[in-house]
């Protein structure tokens, strides 16, 4: 990909930044722990004299700093987290102890564990905690309190337009006509580029008229950083896209795919954006979004994302009516994780994606699969 379709970086508090792309190395300012701390709550000694009657000379609570020292025959009481003596090299457990009279202790396991966690064992200062290009989870969020870093510089979203076109599309709010139907793919595929990371915006409808699409792919050229046009990509006789796309400068690299469904998607690249048309049909867009524009969103990013994959039987035997594509068959995982094909009639099936977990590929040629042949399903 051209690097300067790489989306830009801005700075944005640690609370706000889950699930955004991390575009700096994250030092740590501090050790952790910063101090010998106890792992349990027992009586901190040293081990010479572990298996003598010792006397409890304080009690150290957590967040508090031990007042006294610990001799020969002595020990801190102590709490899980709370700071080790100097003197003390090991903790036993309260469960490993027995109270004897005259405020004394004595160790009763067989085995004592050190239980101690040593300053700067898990994270030592200048230790990078986390790196560039690292999308942000929940996990990192505490760790970026941990050490300080309240303000974060992450990968900017990519402004994806969505631009649907047909004159058969209404609002989801209309009630179709005999010819029309309601626009579901802007709202699915705003969804899915949040999913991915990026800001969907939707443009409206743009009936079938090439003036009028090529004036509103014009401003999304100026105003997006990646284009994504649904319907108006085929052969049919109102199928502008194309054409207009190479009006407005955009070098189409392939406007067809030998896959099914999706085999009008259409890829170019404009000197400002990438743009991709889509198929109108909904499941198409759907999977052909998962299979080429996510992944390139999440590149402008920055980050090298890869959808998970796990290698799974077939549960049932599965047959397709045509071979002569790459079939990308929507599917789910039943609890036996076994896979199971949704009944899936075309590519206007919208309802089969609801209970569809990934998606399997069976390549030109083949049109069968037998119960438990071994197959990759790519999670969605």
């Amino acid at each position: 990909m051209r690097s300067d379709y790489a989306t830009g970086s801005e700075t944005v508090p640690f609370t706000g930044s889950c699930q955004r792309i991390l575009d700096e190395d994250i030092p740590s300012d501090i050790n952790m722990p910063p101090f010998n701390r106890s792992a349990v709550d027992g009586y901190a000694c040293n081990k010479i004299d572990i298996y003598n009657t010792l006397e409890i000379v304080e009690v150290i609570a957590a967040g508090k700093v031990p007042l006294l020292n610990v001799g020969k025959g002595q020990c801190s009481k102590i709490m899980t987290g709370a700071i080790v003596p100097d003197r003390c090299d090991i903790v036993f457990m309260i469960e490993d102890s027995e109270i004897l009279t005259g405020g004394k202790i004595r160790f009763t396991g067989t085995d004592p564990k050190i239980n101690i966690t040593y300053k700067g064992e898990d994270v030592k200062i200048g230790d990078i905690v986390l790196r560039k290009g690292k999308l942000i989870q929940p996990q990192d969020i505490a760790l970026l309190a941990s050490v300080g870093h309240t303000e974060v510089r992450v990968k900017k979203k990519p402004i994806v337009a969505i631009i649907s076109t047909g004159d058969e599309l209404i609002h989801p709010s209309e009630v179709p006509g005999i010819s029309q139907i309601r626009n579901s793919n802007a709202y699915q595929l705003c969804a899915q580029v949040e999913r991915a990371g990026g800001e969907g915006v939707d443009w409206g409808i743009a009936p079938d008229n090439e003036q009028f699409i090529y004036e509103v792919i014009e401003k999304a050229i100026n105003n997006s950083d990646l284009i994504i046009i649904t319907g108006g990509v085929s052969m049919g006789d109102f199928d502008f896209v194309p054409a207009v796309l190479q009006k407005l400068g955009v070098k189409l690299l392939f406007d067809k795919v030998n896959v099914q469904p999706g085999k009008p998607t259409t890829f170019g690249i404009h000197s400002k954006v990438p743009v991709f048309g889509l198929p109108g049909n909904p499941v198409s867009s759907f999977i052909q979004f998962e299979m080429l524009v996510r992944p390139l969103i999440n590149k402008m990013m920055g980050n090298q994302w890869n959808a998970k994959e796990y290698i799974l039987p077939m549960a049932v035997d599965y047959k397709r009516k045509s071979s002569d594509r790459l079939g990308l068959i929507p599917v789910f995982i039943n609890e036996e994780r076994e896979v199971i094909p949704v009944e899936f009639h075309g590519s206007a099936h919208i309802a089969a994606l609801s209970y569809t977990e990934g998606i399997i590929a069976l390549v030109p040629g083949k049109s069968s699969l037998l119960k438990g042949e071994i197959v990759h399903v790519r999670q969605i």
